[in-house]
């Protein structure tokens, strides 16, 4: 996902480019090697390029409520101004950005989405992923998945906890 935006750099600004991804990206050390696909485009701005893509990539995922493995859709709309390095005109090597976190253009005029696509795929995953929307999870007393699965455990509507305050109310 390295991009060459000099041609781009040398434009208007409001000028526009769009690429087609169709590459695959490291999320995270054990999710290595997901294919991502979708459109980025690049527009000329006044410091540098923004990078504007709706993007779709899988991730590998636990089930919040049953803990099994599953493979999740991941959809990744992102924003982010990349900033010269170099100028155009003269090669000079230009001053750092002021925020240690903005996005650089290289020396040679190379854009490299991975870092964003990264961050804003994390972002984009579910906090508390389901590997469907009527799992059932796991039995609080023996641990089984219900949904392979029902368990011999006794039904308990109420938290042994509150006991004691059930029978004070039933007198």
């Amino acid at each position: 996902m390295l991009i060459n935006v000099s041609g781009l750099m040398r434009e208007l600004v409001g000028s526009i480019r769009k690429y087609e991804i169709d590459d695959t990206i490291d999320l995270t050390d054990e999710d290595k090697n997901k294919k991502v696909k979708g459109e980025v485009r690049f527009i000329r701005t006044q410091r540098g390029i923004l990078a504007q893509g709706d993007l779709t990539t899988e991730a590998e995922l636990a089930c919040s409520r049953c803990l099994r493995m599953f493979s999740c859709s991941v959809v990744v709309h992102f924003e982010e101004e990349y900033v010269p390095t170099i100028d155009m005109a003269s090669g000079a090597p230009l001053p750092p950005p002021e925020d240690p976190g903005d996005f650089t253009i290289d020396g040679q005029h190379i854009i490299d989405l991975r870092e964003a696509i990264r961050q804003y795929a994390l972002l984009a995953i579910p906090m508390k992923p389901l590997c469907r929307e009527d799992c059932a999870g796991l039995c609080q007393t023996c641990g089984q998945n219900l949904n392979d699965s029902a368990c011999d455990c006794p039904i308990q509507d109420t938290d042994p906890r509150w006991e004691k305050l059930i029978r004070l109310m039933e007198k």
